[in-house]
């Protein structure tokens, strides 16, 4: 069907030059219909915006079509429908505000045909904004009904999905994902059993905006979003009563979908230190080097032949060497605080200390690094 008769030659066009007060006056209907169970989610609050914009640009170019010729919902107005669903708003809070923006747009059709701007016989034109209407309603209602009965474990494994498209560089809907890119971001893993419920708890104490999935292979990935960084040695203090059961690793901040990407990259390299070694509470920055060269297994075995095994002859096999060592690295590479670390004398530790360069044929001043990383890769293997 073609335009009705009786419709000015544009009148989306028209109805165009007004949409700033259009906009304005949609707002601020929408936002005085609330939903007793509704949460200020900022994805959706902010969705709410792009939807109005998204459903006047439709009613506007469906009404130079004549209501009959109209495509289909744009996909943005969906995805606000499904959002609705996950965060809680009921489906008739989201219809109730497409219908204040249908009574609107009524309203302001009928003033401006009584103004003589509009033909003064307007009901084609308010036929065409009815049939537009009720495909909106219709495929808008459609979306959040099959959201709301998609079962947890299905809707889980969509986000799940999604997050690996992003982190894969993928195109992905945003807006599927409630969770604010523009910002700052902290990433971290969690693996064990009950890993998603404990991240969950130590999300919902935090004010910030938590992105949480949950995997198959029983660990779980969080990012933290805000306006302002959160650092990786306050998100580590927040989370110091960390069960047993579980191992937990945390990346660096980073600003915006690079940064998101990256603070998790750094979470999953930390994990398999946490996993492995004494410390089940890892920090990247802390373990950087140490996750970078445990991948690397040629360097992993210069390191052992290099450092190593020249002291592990005598008859303890290298153990009071290693002990002398580990109590060196731990107290900063100051002997004073070593020898009360091993409850001996700073003679002792240092002779112990002369005999390991001696076996190593260089100064600890020149391979102190090495020595340490290779001493902790034994303890990761040990462990």
């Amino acid at each position: 069907m073609g335009r009705a008769e009786g419709l000015p030659a544009e009148p989306g066009a028209f109805l165009e030059a007004q949409r700033p007060e259009i906009e304005a006056a949609a707002i601020a209907r929408i936002d005085a219909i609330a939903d007793p169970g509704e949460v200020a989610d900022p994805a959706y609050l902010q969705g709410l915006r792009a939807a109005v914009d998204a459903a006047l640009s439709y009613a506007f170019d469906a009404l130079d079509s004549g209501g009959e010729d109209a495509p289909p919902p744009p996909p943005v107005l969906l995805a606000q429908a499904r959002l609705a669903a996950r965060v809680g708003v009921g489906l008739d809070t989201v219809l109730r505000r497409y219908f204040a923006g249908y009574t609107l747009l009524g309203d302001f059709l009928a003033r401006e045909a009584e103004a003589g701007r509009l033909p003064a016989e307007s009901d084609p034109l308010m036929r065409s904004l009815a049939t537009v209407f009720d495909r909106l309603v219709a495929a808008v209602s459609e979306a959040y009904e099959r959201e709301a009965s998609a079962t947890p474990d299905s809707a889980a494994r969509r986000r799940a999905e999604e997050v690996e498209a992003l982190l894969a560089g993928e195109p992905v809907d945003l807006s599927e994902l409630a969770y604010e890119l523009d910002a700052w971001h902290i990433a971290a893993l969690v693996a064990g059993p009950g890993c998603k419920g404990w991240i969950r708890e130590l999300a919902d104490g935090l004010d910030r905006r938590a992105l949480i999935v949950g995997r198959e292979d029983a660990t779980a990935w969080l990012w933290l979003g805000s306006r302002q960084a959160l650092s990786s040695a306050k998100l580590a203090d927040l989370a110091a009563e960390l069960p047993e059961r579980l191992s937990l690793a945390i990346g660096e901040p980073g600003h915006g979908l690079a940064g998101w990407r990256l603070s998790h990259r750094q979470a999953a390299a930390a994990l398999s230190i946490a996993q492995r070694g004494p410390e089940r509470l890892c920090r990247y920055a802390d373990v950087a080097l140490l996750a970078a060269t445990l991948n690397d297994k040629l360097l992993c075995a210069v390191l052992k032949r290099t450092y190593l095994d020249p002291i592990e002859h005598g008859r303890d096999g290298g153990r009071i060497a290693r002990e002398t060592l580990r109590a060196y690295f731990q107290a900063g590479r100051n002997v004073s605080s070593a020898a009360a670390i091993l409850r001996a004398s700073r003679n002792t530790v240092g002779s112990r200390l002369r005999a390991i360069e001696e076996q190593l044929g260089r100064p600890l001043s020149s391979c102190g690094t090495e020595l340490e990383i290779a001493l902790d890769l034994e303890a990761l293997r040990t462990s």
